[in-house]
């Protein structure tokens, strides 16, 4: 009797287990992470003197005067950017040449010392502003390098360089992304003295304290840099992610010590670390022109809409973000240029995204967590990301039958795992039934927050299958998705 029992213990103990939700495996996503993966595609707007000055990096020399966008609209440019369906926007609130575009109380160069708008001008503000009333998301981006500054190289750089952020965390709402590049100290005006300044970009910066000034002041928000802590950077300025592209990175220096903001194994960021110990994500940066800052001999260069749609899927379709920079003119406009391309590129993902051609699919599987429908394979094409399909901890190669009812023609595949429960699937497979068969036609790794897989050429089924063909967790996944372009 006693053994009876105790087998009907163990019995029950294992089917509670199967029936309670995965545990997370490896590196997970805090929840600001989880936000920002949401996001996909999100604008930058490099915009400061160099936009008059007609270069890529000031000095820090410029006359303050030479800001003059007289027909800056704020709402025009985010107008843009929302139809294109960017979700955040990303300003250089103070690039390497230290024109603050704010009426910051640490300098004299800043948009306070022109005449635009008779020194009451705030792009900060009002970009700011513009881009909740359009719904977008809204980012700083603010140089560590700052070639104006005379206090910079010493200790007292890092008091301005806080107060400035300070400023701009606490007087202008909400701030999603908080960005930081890995341009650190060279020639410069500082302050009426040419000079080369150089520091040591692994200890002058003293990052983790500046970092725990962010979390004080926006605890959304997400840091970006070479080595996070939220965000990495991709290692290109091309805007293409890795294939495979993991979540996880373990950044280390180019000297294969400590990693830094502007001291990175650079090699190693587009693709991650499969089994790294840290989540941080790769965000892909990349500019619509050759430049980064507006150029009039560039207006005939801006990327064409089949480039931009070429780089979402080597960005976003392959679990990365895209950051597209998109650099205002001399008026303070978007150039006409950009804007046809922009324009092309929202209405491509709206036209081929608008539909998802599995909604009403009945969907099977090989096996389902403890057979409990709340972990069923249907939860795949509900529409909800909250819900998803898991299997018991033991396998890892299951698969999952989709039946479409009908013949579809399809040629853009999406699928997404829970990603709360970490990167769990290293490799699908996609197979079609066909003439008595399952005939494989498409294959993926990396899967994480979405996989877009963008097919050579059209597929017509009626019946799907999607087969993990390698993991190092029991399969925890979202969505499946099919479009037509």
């Amino acid at each position: 009797m006693l053994s009876r029992r105790l087998f009907l213990a163990a019995a029950s103990t294992s089917v509670a287990r199967a029936r309670s939700a995965p545990a997370p495996y490896g590196a997970i996503p805090s929840e600001r992470q989880l936000h920002w993966h949401d996001l996909e595609t999100t604008a930058f707007l490099h915009f400061t003197v160099n936009t008059f000055t007609d270069k890529e990096w000031g000095y820090g020399d410029e006359d303050p005067n030479l800001f003059n966008p007289a027909a800056f609209d704020a709402d025009a440019i985010v107008a843009v950017l929302a139809d294109a369906g960017m979700r955040g926007v990303i300003l250089t609130a103070k690039h390497h040449d230290g024109f603050c575009l704010w009426p910051t109380s640490t300098t004299d160069h800043s948009v306070r010392a022109s005449s635009w708008r008779t020194g009451k001008g705030d792009v900060v503000r009002d970009l700011s502003a513009a881009a909740r009333r359009h719904n977008l998301k809204f980012g700083v981006y603010l140089s560590p390098w700052d070639r104006n500054s005379p206090h910079y190289g010493t200790p007292q750089y890092l008091e301005v360089y806080r107060r400035q952020l300070t400023e701009l965390l606490t007087n202008y709402g909400p701030i999603f992304e908080v960005w930081h590049d890995g341009a650190n100290g060279g020639d410069g005006f500082y302050g009426g003295a040419r000079q080369k300044r150089t520091i040591d970009k692994r200890t002058y910066y003293d990052w983790p304290k500046t970092w725990d000034l962010v979390r004080s002041l926006q605890p959304d928000a997400v840091i970006f840099s070479d080595v996070g802590p939220d965000v990495r950077w991709v290692g290109n300025e091309r805007g293409i992610a890795g294939d495979p592209c993991w979540c996880a990175y373990d950044p280390v220096g180019a000297d294969g010590g400590a990693a830094s903001p502007g001291d990175v194994r650079e090699k190693e960021s587009p693709a991650g670390h499969r089994h790294g110990t840290k989540w941080l994500p790769a965000e892909c940066d990349v500019s619509i022109r050759p430049g980064w800052f507006w150029h009039e001999r560039e207006n005939a260069r801006v990327k064409t809409p089949a480039q931009l749609i070429d780089l979402y899927y080597r960005s976003v379709g392959r679990g990365a973000n895209l950051l597209l920079n998109v650099p205002p003119n001399r008026d303070g406009l978007l150039q006409k240029e950009d804007i046809a391309s922009l324009r092309a590129f929202g209405d491509y993902r709206r036209a081929t995204f608008g539909k998802n051609l599995v909604t009403r699919a009945k969907v099977s599987a090989s096996n389902t967590r403890g057979n409990a429908r709340a972990y069923g394979p249907a939860n795949l094409v509900d529409g909800r990301p909250e819900t998803y399909w898991a299997t018991d901890d033991s396998i890892l190669t299951p698969d999952v039958t989709i039946d479409l009812g009908r013949a579809a023609t399809f040629s853009v595949i999406r699928i997404s795992e829970a990603i709360r429960f970490g990167q769990r699937i290293d490799a699908v497979s996609l197979e079609r039934w066909n003439s008595g068969s399952w005939e494989p036609f498409a294959s993926a790794t990396s899967i994480g927050p979405r996989r877009l897989i963008r097919l050579e050429r059209p597929v017509t089924a009626v019946r799907l299958r999607l087969r993990v063909t390698q993991a190092s967790a029991s399969p925890v996944l979202s969505e499946f998705a099919l479009f037509a372009e």
